[in-house]
């Protein structure tokens, strides 16, 4: 038997204009663009994802289960310009076969840099959750499933019951991502797993004509979940949600796989679906995982390289980082939100200088030419933040 947990992450940031070092507006956001990317984004993906999904529960009447994280950046960007997608959110959430989880609340990597700020992050997001939901998240996803035991740690200290990361092989070695771990000296935290293999053949490769597994049918892979009984007690399906509709467009099938998967699971064996919280009920943990050093689920790497990999990310992570202590004493509510949209990790990957294999699919909406373009007009946005406080 295996136990199928789905869980999706939807995210957009909110991306910058065009900033000069001669622009003295503060208004650093592109509101056209973000509006025109959420509203392609609710119609392609959002709704009819969340209409399928919807559709699937009332099918297997509760049988089939889902958990979401969703950012406080997309969700501020639903709430403007297309509540009918929060709407859709709600429904799912009144069904009772959804689970909402917690996470940072502008998708930042601030736990690199400042261990308060990481928890009052995830305290607004977590009173946004259970705001809209009606619902006290249990579990935890930090920004990209960065993690390690530290994370654990002051996850644990701030009262959640499980967090999730990548099942990155050089961290299992022999043992498989399809257990529960606990981390060190937390015998009561739970981690699951991402099964990036099955996961990546939905998220990267469901199109890939070039694949020797394509055509991938809802039947060829309800097999491969079941081959997997007796090496574990889940199958971890982690991806984003804009998999459906956005990085995988309608007309190849995604949406028909979609539909035609949970029947098929259901079909190869004794299997069923859980939410997070559900999987961690069920099952007991199978032993200790250390983590000694950042992971996450980005690149073949799975680490922090992609936003940390070179000069710019660096430079660009230390100096909105050190701008903290003035930015907060300042007391100004609208400086202190947008030096916190500026954290969103997307500004830094769109940095990045890397060779991705599934490059094509995480760089879907980068607005920039260059990763060097993106540095420069970030730090131009800085200039005007600093000058802000500077004034102040």
């Amino acid at each position: 038997m295996a136990s199928v947990v789905f869980y999706f992450q939807v995210h957009q940031p909110f991306r910058l204009r065009r900033y000069t070092i001669f622009d003295t507006d503060t208004n650093y956001f592109d509101d056209q663009a973000n509006q025109e990317i959420c509203s392609k984004v609710a119609d392609k993906c959002y709704l009819p994802a969340n209409q399928a999904i919807l559709d699937l529960i009332e099918q297997f009447k509760g049988e089939f289960r889902v958990s979401y994280s969703i950012t406080g950046t997309i969700i501020e960007q639903l709430q403007k310009w297309r509540p009918d997608v929060i709407d859709s959110f709600k429904r799912l959430a009144d069904t009772g076969c959804v689970e909402f989880i917690a996470e940072t609340y502008y998708h930042s990597l601030i736990f690199l840099y400042n261990r308060p700020e990481f928890i009052s992050q995830t305290q607004k997001h977590h009173r946004l959750i259970s705001e809209l939901f009606g619902q006290e998240p249990k579990v935890f996803r930090n920004t990209e499933l960065t993690y390690n035991n530290d994370v654990a740690r002051v996850v644990q200290d701030m009262g959640y019951e499980t967090i999730l990361t990548e099942g990155a092989d050089h961290i299992l070695g022999y043992r498989s991502p399809n257990y529960l771990y606990h981390p060190p000296n937390c015998p009561d935290m739970h981690i699951l797993l991402k099964n990036y293999r099955l996961s990546d053949d939905i998220a990267f490769r469901f199109s890939n004509r070039t694949w020797p597994e394509w055509p991938l049918t809802a039947e060829k892979f309800a097999s491969w979940i079941s081959r997997g009984n007796g090496n574990g007690y889940v199958c971890n399906l982690f991806m984003d949600y804009e998999t459906f509709g956005e990085h995988q467009w309608a007309d190849t099938g995604i949406f028909d796989f979609l539909r035609a998967l949970p029947g098929e699971i259901k079909k190869a064996g004794d299997n069923d679906f859980l939410t997070i919280s559900q999987a961690v009920q069920r099952y007991p943990s199978a032993g200790e995982m250390d983590v000694p050093h950042m992971i996450s689920w980005a690149d073949t790497e799975r680490d922090i390289s992609a936003w940390l990999g070179n000069s710019m990310q660096a430079n660009a992570l230390h100096d909105i980082n050190a701008m903290s202590g003035e930015i907060l004493d300042s007391g100004d509510e609208e400086l202190i939100h947008q030096w916190r949209l500026l954290q969103s990790s997307d500004h830094f990957y769109y940095m990045c200088t890397k060779c991705f294999d599934d490059g094509d699919v995480h760089k879907y909406f980068n607005p920039y030419e260059s990763p060097y373009e993106a540095y420069i007009n970030y730090m131009n946005i800085l200039d005007s933040v600093r000058a802000r406080i500077d004034n102040q």
